[in-house]
């Protein structure tokens, strides 16, 4: 498990990070979320000991992250960082090695990644050949190419397209499934639904939301509702809905209250016949927004 204790980090007068708490559960997909300028990546680098808390703690599996726990760490930054003149395989075989790996077990997982990604006849061109989408599976290759037991991957699907983003998510659902832990930071909130079991939202450097996503989902959102009919539209104009539409046999809006529900129903059914009713949780993305916003 990975334990973030009342961490801060300024830069000159602005606070980056501010007194943040979060645990990242061991054999998770866990969430780091916020917009631009959040701290998302300030924390990360803390992390990773590229910068050092102003105060605070981080600790791994019991005890203050140390300089021998970073070999079965990996990181993919949101900055490409590869050497551009260095060939593809090199390269690979030689950021394996410095995680560890034998000059032979390197060699045998860069191939294996090379074909699994259909990079294998690129595995001689220079890295400034490749175009940025494959230069990002390159990285992506790199941060777990030694079977870390944590991942961090900051924004790992830009420049993918959809064939390759399910590539990287069948990739990540099995390092999971295999013990190891992953931190997702993405401004991409559809992938956070599909994969996260937790998340922690932040702004300005704060925790805003942080926990189960489905308790999350539950707790924090509205409830949208569409509901069919037939009778007097006119009949069921005054019922308690926010953002509230009435089209010819169809009523949409969003409950004010979770729990007022069967109130609505009721009231609806004193005045039209009800042919159909469906109820969406709110997506994540409308939750980020509103709570952002609401910061």
């Amino acid at each position: 498990m990975l334990e973030i204790r009342d961490v801060t980090k300024a830069f000159n007068k602005t606070l980056a990070v501010d007194s943040l708490n979060f645990d990242v559960p061991q054999g998770s997909i866990f969430g780091l979320l916020g917009p631009n300028g959040a701290g998302k990546t300030t924390m990360i680098r803390m992390i990773m000991n590229i910068i050092q808390p102003d105060s605070g703690h981080i600790f791994y599996n019991g005890e203050l992250i140390q300089k021998s726990r970073y070999k079965r760490i990996g990181y993919l930054p949101e900055e490409r960082g590869l050497y551009q003149k260095m060939k593809l395989k090199e390269t690979i075989v030689y950021l394996a090695r410095l995680k560890g790996l034998s000059s032979s077990d390197a060699s045998k997982r860069t191939d294996h990644f090379l074909e699994r990604f259909e990079l294998t006849a690129y595995s001689q061109r220079k890295i400034e050949e490749l175009s940025k989408g494959n230069q990002q599976k390159v990285q992506f290759i790199i941060a777990i190419i030694h079977n870390p037991m944590l991942v961090i991957l900051d924004e790992p699907f830009s420049g993918l397209d959809p064939v390759n983003q399910l590539l990287l998510k069948d990739i990540i659902n099995e390092l999971k499934q295999g013990g190891t832990t992953v931190i997702f930071s993405t401004h991409q909130m559809e992938q956070v639904e599909r994969m996260c079991n937790e998340i922690c939202l932040i702004s300005h450097g704060k925790r805003i939301l942080y926990g189960d996503l489905a308790q999350i989902k539950r707790d924090f959102g509205t409830q949208t509702v569409s509901l069919e009919f037939t009778g007097d539209s006119k009949a069921i104009e005054n019922v308690e809905l926010d953002d509230m539409m009435i089209t010819e046999g169809r009523l949409t809006g969003v409950l004010r209250n979770a729990n007022s529900l069967n109130d609505f129903l009721r009231k609806v059914m004193e005045y039209v016949t009800v042919t159909g009713f469906r109820i969406e949780e709110p997506t994540l993305e409308q939750i980020f927004i509103k709570q952002v916003k609401e910061v």
